[in-house]
């Protein structure tokens, strides 16, 4: 099982890294105030009306780095610091999140798919708990071919992972192209300089590669409970 352990212990380093250096930058852009003095709602709320958007309501949430779309209640969901403040970090934030209630209102189909693979994922996130617990108990010895208990939590574990690492997939492309639809809507409308949309795109690229973490981490997971089946010894 040393296996296991060494890439939960290599992702979690990696995603320690981009962590970090996510918030670092997001510090560092929030001092890069916007010359239009626009506020993050603001930004949201122009970027949702330019698109002809108007079931969508914007509020702020709790937490820091916590925003979010909801497309169940049509909701985009802003942090403090980004529903208030006005520098190219907020502005960034906020036009992503309007990114993906476009995404919604043009029925963007990778979005389609992620929502309706979630009630899956939720599901194999609580077998995966289950099945790391029995695993951790019982260690290795219970994968080896004769014991039939050990071979079903280790198809139940790759049946979970499949799910979780087609979400992580899925993902990227949702997260890349509600960056992109941010990225051109501010630069095409004059919402920031030159100098504040290399700070924006700056900010969401290092937003983005926390997804490719998780998803690097999930195929990794995937590959090594693969690998023990395929590899089981008698």
């Amino acid at each position: 099982m040393s296996g296991f352990f060494i890439i939960a212990i290599v992702v979690m380093l990696v995603s320690m890294f981009v962590s970090n250096r996510l918030k670092s930058k997001f510090e560092h852009y929030s001092k890069v105030r916007l010359q239009n003095n626009m506020s993050g709602a603001e930004v949201a709320a122009r970027m949702l009306a330019d698109n002809g958007i108007r079931d969508v309501k914007i509020q702020q949430v709790n937490g820091k780095l916590t925003d979010h779309y909801n497309p169940l209640d049509k909701t985009v969901n802003l942090s403090e610091s980004v529903y208030h403040e006005r520098n190219a970090a907020a502005a960034a934030v906020a036009a992503h999140e309007c990114g993906h209630a476009i995404q919604h209102a043009e029925a963007y189909a990778w979005l389609g798919l992620r929502s309706k693979l979630v009630p899956a994922v939720n599901v194999s996130a609580r077998v995966m708990q289950f099945a790391n617990m029995i695993m951790l108990v019982a260690g290795g010895a219970m994968f080896y071919k004769g014991n039939a208990m050990g071979m079903t939590i280790l198809l139940v574990l790759i049946a979970a992972n499949v799910f979780l690492t087609v979400f992580a997939m899925v993902t990227l492309p949702v997260e890349f192209d509600a960056s992109k639809r941010a990225l051109a809507w501010m630069r095409n409308n004059g919402i920031v300089t030159s100098q504040e949309y290399e700070g924006s795109k700056d900010s969401l690229k290092w937003a983005a590669m926390t997804y490719v973490v998780a998803a690097m981490g999930a195929l990794a997971n995937l590959m090594y409970f693969l690998s023990i089946f395929l590899g089981r010894r008698d």
